[in-house]
């Protein structure tokens, strides 16, 4: 069985390879995090906002030669997990045809999400990952690091803010990115601080 989840957050942290969206169940609480490279996670952030670039990027590009050939995704499983590792698989209509393609959940997220493909976990990927069977540790230890770089760049942009000199020399536009930037990452910390009470513990 298949359970429909949404993205419901993606964690970007610049000074780190590695990067974290959150999938959650559409009609239930629960939820759970995959780490993914910084290029998939600019990928998705920038087709989820429909920002448009000057050339087609990779993930548009595959978009448009699926569109060409006369198919359309018709959805997204995240269908399988080894060693911490998530697998996913592309289902593709084309005609009478539904063609499956195996693809990392990242890539497949990020060439779905601009056109809302329904996005779907296999119920016994959801109740591993939930389970003392996945390494809880191994995922706690990735999202306190997460967590600990989100709370020392926050605190660090606080400090600037408070700083009259600093803040005098911001126009208000740039202060009021600047608290939108830190509104944005707390968010990303209370995000991953609700996963972290989810993770079973060791």
């Amino acid at each position: 069985m298949d359970v429909p989840v949404e993205l419901s957050r993606i964690v970007i942290t610049e000074t780190s390879p590695e990067q974290v969206i959150f999938l959650r169940e559409k009609n239930g609480g629960r939820s759970f995090p995959i780490l993914i490279g910084i290029g998939e996670a600019l990928a998705i952030d920038r087709r989820l906002k429909g920002a448009q670039m000057p050339r087609p990027m990779t993930h548009d590009l595959l978009g448009h030669v699926i569109e060409a050939m006369g198919g359309r995704i018709e959805r997204i499983v995240v269908n399988d997990l080894h060693d911490a590792t998530f697998i996913a698989t592309i289902y593709i209509r084309r005609g009478g045809e539904v063609i499956p393609i195996d693809s990392r959940p990242s890539d497949a997220i990020a060439l779905g999400i601009a056109q809302d493909t329904p996005l779907f976990v296999a119920d016994h990927v959801l109740e591993k990952v939930l389970s003392e069977e996945m390494n809880a540790a191994h995922q706690r230890e990735r999202l306190e690091l997460r967590r600990t770089e989100l709370a020392e760049q926050i605190a660090e942009l606080t400090e600037q803010l408070q700083d009259e000199e600093f803040a005098s020399s911001l126009g208000q536009e740039e202060q009021q990115a600047l608290q939108e930037q830190m509104r944005e990452m707390q968010a990303d910390l209370e995000a991953i601080d609700e996963i972290l009470r989810q993770l079973p513990k060791e």
